[in-house]
């Protein structure tokens, strides 16, 4: 459970992160532009940190982790951009997570 926490909140940083900067492109105002490229750019520094961090090797989280990522970007789609995943990206979403549970969890 503690590697998939390091796991979740690596996502986490790394799709608000990039999230943060797609906003960041979008202002009118400098200083705004600046504040959301420093902020995204602070996310993903912590997202890479707390990746490294984790106590495992990335190679065995591999699948977890993208399963993971998969669904924290549509969630941070959601919540940023208020984007819901079509059809063909929940189906192969689907996929995803699924691929990513037998390569994290076969044994």
């Amino acid at each position: 459970m503690k590697i998939f926490l390091f796991v979740l909140l690596a996502t986490i940083l790394e799709a608000t992160g990039d999230a943060v900067v797609r906003v960041a492109l979008h202002q009118n105002s400098v200083a705004a532009r600046i504040g959301l490229f420093l902020l995204g750019a602070l996310a993903l520094t912590l997202y890479g940190t707390s990746l490294n961090l984790a106590p495992v090797e990335f190679a065995q989280v591999t699948g977890i982790y993208i399963a993971t990522l998969f669904v924290v970007f549509q969630i941070v789609n959601y919540l940023f951009f208020h984007a819901l995943p079509t059809r063909s990206v929940f189906t192969g979403g689907s996929l995803i997570v699924a691929g990513g549970l037998i390569v994290g969890l076969w044994r």
